[in-house]
């Protein structure tokens, strides 16, 4: 199993990476990618992040799922890009999964392809999710896709993506890993 990561300047720093470790504790190849012409992403705090490769330079038949994190501008910027959407397009078509979370789900919604679809995002976005039904939930699975509404529900998100990747036990098992409602 493969993940591709796509990384734009402005991106929220744990709704990336809190998905990222997740994904690796569950043994699931991810692969992050700048959608600019440099390695290094500057996170929206400000945090520069090396990218493992650049978008315009991988070939990405072999992902099984494709992330968007939020985050401003990191958002705008993935909504803008002409190779993000046409990558976006291509997993749509193969039917293969795509998450994303905070305002980026609305990079699905404006290209129309959440119609008939269950999805939350950050509040305000709504509008962006285009014949989708939005829902006022942490974390939506519908059809292929996962959609989170915010840099809380990092949690929720990773889990439903290593769920669809590897399976519930495992997911759940990852949670457990890292301590997460543990206690009550």
């Amino acid at each position: 199993m493969k993940t591709y990561v796509l990384l734009a300047d402005g991106f929220e720093i744990a709704e990336a990476m809190l998905p990222i470790d997740m994904l690796k504790r569950a043994r699931i190849e991810v692969v992050t990618l700048s959608i600019s012409s440099q390695l290094v992403v500057t996170a929206s705090c400000g945090i520069p992040v090396v990218a493992d490769a650049l978008l315009s330079e991988t070939d990405l038949n072999d992902g099984d799922l494709l992330f968007l994190p939020g985050g401003m501008p990191g958002t705008t910027n993935l909504r803008n890009s002409p190779l993000v959407t046409d990558t976006i397009l291509t997993y749509f078509k193969a039917g293969k999964w795509l998450g994303a979370i905070c305002a980026a789900p609305s990079a699905f919604g404006v290209l129309g392809i959440l119609k008939g679809q269950e999805a939350t995002c950050y509040p305000g976005f709504e509008k962006d999710l285009l014949g989708a039904t939005p829902l006022k939930k942490t974390c939506v699975r519908s059809g292929q896709f996962i959609t989170g509404c915010g840099a809380g529900a990092a949690f929720q998100v990773g889990r439903e993506l290593v769920a669809v990747l590897v399976g519930e036990d495992t997911a759940d098992a990852v949670l457990r890993q890292m301590m997460f409602e543990v206690y009550e």
